[in-house]
């Protein structure tokens, strides 16, 4: 039968039962390592895939695509676990979460972890590379899965299982190791090419190639105060005794869950009274400064904070950076052209910096209302004056970079960088991405408060990760406190607000993996349908409706 090549509009004859993979290597002979999936008719599918119509559309992708990127990085974690079992026999190995540029990953016995063994996992990774090894994708039956897993000992993933509502289950094969991950891998182990290993006690930084350095490694970077933060988040899994989706599923099932929602909130407000309690502490401090990416949750952690100050004695005033804008025909461009709202050059800092600065001492001043139909500031508050037991909470993409508050002592300031930072993983080596849970808040808040279908919000969501990656993260460690925002049952509340949001997506949009990919990720996790003890001033509460700030 004849297919089409989208990217060249080449028209090609395909053999029954020829896989991609097969097709692959005819059309790009001498490069087609570099490929890594195939996008066919807008469906993502695996090299693997066969079984094709009459003039679908083929068009392969690389790493350069979020999908293909994501291949790689489940590849390469594929390699390394069966590379740490090789070195270890059979050792236990999870892959936590994002950190330092690359995923933080732990062995069983932590006190192996030595620059020694290091070296030896880099070289037995190398050498399964070097081989170019078939990985064999198998779909078995769950009580065929169950037995697979059981036998290798991996019963994170047999939870899983037992709330798994479909009759089989892909599994990857590699040397006779089986394992599963939540979308596709690469046909061979020889498709991924750059990696690096570093140490960070107790665990291993495993580096691949990311967007922001152009798909080469990227520079390391130490992230201590990030760092800290995860570990406190694995610490509340434990008492909460969750770590991964099965244990979830396990306490929706046995009505176990309010009680859970009741102890994450706790620890919620626990954290901001203490992040409070340092802030009051310090009687040189006059801002707070609240930074973090989109759907962190920052509108109701402020309001949170401000009350837990409210109750130390403090008084609080909040100020809108967006009221602080330049003119419009000041605003800077980016590098298409396009006015650059959230470029640091947009905001007026030196009238900024002269206000705070003349409320700190109390004098009187007004604040700007900007004016985004006319483009400009204007003048139509009531003047304010400060005491000197009031606290200002200003909330902003660049609240973590210095040059915002350049002309304020360092130590009148707080800076906080908030982020939802799950500790819940599907299993020990399937992370859950936290740009993933907050593109499922925001599709949420999009739609029920704002009118927008996931379209609208997926087509914006690119640009929103790029602002963040480029103002805000790269200023993390620059935060006095980091609180981490996401809750740990609220992907089962979130699953059924967002899950027939997605679904609205049709197959001709551009957006149909995307919508394949989330809802694969949501099928794992079991509804919680009983909101009740989620209280009002909850942080979830601002996606999903019914907060008392709003």
């Amino acid at each position: 039968m004849k297919i089409r090549l989208s990217t060249t509009n080449e028209v090609i004859e395909v053999y029954e039962n020829e896989t991609l993979y097969q097709i692959l290597k005819r059309v790009h002979k001498n490069d087609y390592f570099k490929y890594l999936g195939a996008k066919v008719n807008n469906k993502l599918k695996g090299l693997c895939s066969r079984n094709f119509k009459e003039n679908d559309e083929i068009d392969f992708i690389d790493i350069t695509n979020p999908d293909g990127h994501r291949i790689y990085v489940r590849t390469l974690s594929l390699i390394y676990v069966k590379a740490c079992k090789e070195v270890y026999n059979d050792i236990d190995v999870s892959i936590n979460h994002s950190l330092n540029k690359g995923l933080y990953t732990e062995l069983q016995y932590k006190h192996l972890v030595t620059k020694k063994h290091l070296n030896a996992i880099k070289d037995k990774m190398q050498e399964i590379i070097d081989a170019k090894k078939t990985i064999t994708t198998y779909f078995l039956s769950v009580d065929k899965a169950t037995e697979v897993f059981s036998a290798q000992g991996m019963m994170d993933k047999v939870e899983v299982l037992k709330y798994w509502n479909k009759d089989s289950i892909r599994v990857y094969e590699l040397d006779g190791y089986f394992d599963t991950f939540y979308g596709y891998v690469a046909p061979n182990t020889g498709f991924v090419n750059k990696f690096d290993l570093r140490l960070f006690y107790p665990g291993i930084i495993l580096n691949y190639p990311t967007r922001e350095s152009n798909y080469e490694l990227p520079e390391y970077i130490e992230q201590k105060k990030l760092s800290k933060v995860f570990k406190e988040a694995e610490d509340w899994g434990e008492i909460m005794d969750v770590a991964y989706v099965g244990a979830l599923n396990k306490k929706i099932v046995n009505n176990l869950i309010n009680d859970m929602i009741r102890v994450n909130e706790a620890l919620h407000e626990k954290k901001i009274a203490y992040i409070a309690d340092e802030i009051t502490g310090d009687k040189n401090i006059k801002i707070v400064l609240i930074a973090g990416p989109s759907s962190s949750g920052k509108t109701t952690f402020a309001q949170r904070l401000s009350i837990q100050l409210r109750v130390n004695g403090k008084k609080t005033y909040a100020i809108s950076l967006d009221d602080y804008f330049v003119d419009r025909h000041l605003t800077p461009k980016d590098e298409n052209g396009e006015l650059d709202f959230e470029s640091i050059k947009a905001l007026d800092l030196e009238l900024f910096n002269e206000q705070l600065i003349d409320l700190m001492a109390g004098e009187e001043v007004q604040i700007p209302v900007y004016n985004f139909k006319e483009g400009s500031r204007e003048y139509s508050r009531e003047p304010v004056r400060l005491t000197s037991d009031h606290i200002i909470i200003i909330e902003g993409i660049h609240g973590l970079n210095d040059e915002l508050t350049e002309n304020i002592p360092k130590i009148n300031k707080f800076k906080i960088y908030i982020s939802a930072l799950t500790q819940l993983n599907i299993d020990r080596h399937n992370r859950i991405s936290t740009s993933d849970l907050r593109l499922l808040r925001r599709i949420t808040r999009d739609y029920t408060h704002r009118g927008n279908n996931a379209v609208k919000t997926m087509e914006l969501w690119d640009n929103v990760i790029k602002g963040a990656e480029k103002y805000i993260f790269p200023y993390q460690e620059n935060a006095d406190a980091i609180f981490n925002s996401a809750l740990v049952y609220e992907l089962g509340v979130l699953k059924k607000y967002a899950e027939p949001i997605i679904m609205e997506i049709d197959e001709d949009s551009s957006f149909y993996s995307e919508r394949q990919r989330l809802l694969k990720f949501l099928s794992y996790f079991l509804p919680i349908e009983d909101e009740s003890a989620i209280p009002n001033t909850s942080i979830l509460r601002e996606f999903i409706g019914e907060s008392c700030f709003r």
